[in-house]
């Protein structure tokens, strides 16, 4: 008959299984939950202070202290003000492309998608006119942005835009010898341009207004031309209309230039 095994040996051989078992299970990914729900909380501070300050304005530690967190563990996160910028208007402009790209899945003809993208930018820039500027004036202004991942999302957000010229140009509603880089470049700098008194304070902005404005401007300048509406073909109807005039006043003065012939005689009287 086996001796009984002390119950400190039990133990101690339950605790070997069980350091062995939690060992081999999946961890769970409570860390890097708690890290992305740090680096949220940190974002949203970080917009919310930049928008009420500007970017020249903010410290970190006022965003560290919107947060609930030391100013240490914002450089933990992030390495400068600057990058923290850019990753603020990053995450905005993710929102920005995610909804656009969720709405023109439903709307239809290239013209009112187009009226579409032109009214939500000018809505972007009435209703967030803190972040807007930033982008305009902090961000695309330095070199580094042209380097980073939130140019790349800025290129994502205009080429809707240049997606939607080109299939106008594929359907021959538009004109095929307009790039659509060059539509985009009109379009966002003419809004930009128009926007700038507004973003200053100086002045409200009618998003409506400014819309149909723009849209209508740049749809009937791409409207693809009718064969009547050529250029070619202008010309020669022009050409021919001068000279149809011509010919008739050659014709006309033919007639007052010729030799009147002599009068006949009445019926019956016989001629000199």
């Amino acid at each position: 008959m086996r001796a009984p095994v002390p119950a400190t040996a039990r133990s101690a051989a339950g605790a070997a299984r069980a350091a062995r078992a939690a060992k081999s299970a999946p961890r769970k990914p409570v860390v890097r939950q708690a890290r992305a729900q740090r680096v949220g909380e940190i974002l949203d501070s970080a917009r919310t202070i930049f928008s009420e300050r500007g970017y020249e304005n903010t410290t970190m530690a006022e965003i560290a202290a919107r947060a609930g967190v030391v100013e240490g563990s914002v450089y933990k996160y992030f390495e400068s003000k600057r990058e923290l910028l850019l990753r603020v208007i990053g995450a905005w402009y993710e929102g920005l492309v995610d909804h656009l790209a969720h709405d023109l899945a439903g709307i239809k003809g290239t013209r009112s998608r187009l009226r579409y993208l032109v009214w939500q930018h000018v809505v972007t820039i009435r209703r967030d006119p803190q972040l807007s500027r930033l982008m305009f004036q902090e961000v695309r202004l330095k070199d580094d942005y042209y380097r980073s991942p939130l140019h790349e999302k800025n290129r994502g957000y205009t080429r809707l835009m240049m997606n939607v010229v080109q299939e106008g140009i594929v359907t021959g509603e538009f004109r095929g010898d307009v790039p659509p880089g060059l539509v985009r470049d009109m379009v966002f700098g003419a809004i930009e341009h128009h926007t700038w008194n507004f973003l200053c304070g100086r002045g409200d902005l009618d998003t409506d207004r400014v819309a149909d404005q723009v849209s209508d401007i740049l749809c009937d300048g791409l409207a693809a031309r009718r064969a009547a509406e050529s250029p070619a073909l202008a010309g020669l109807t022009r050409e021919t209309t001068r000279l149809n005039r011509v010919a008739k006043r050659l014709e006309a003065l033919a007639i007052s230039t010729a030799p009147r012939r002599p009068a006949a005689p009445p019926a019956g009287r016989p001629a000199a």
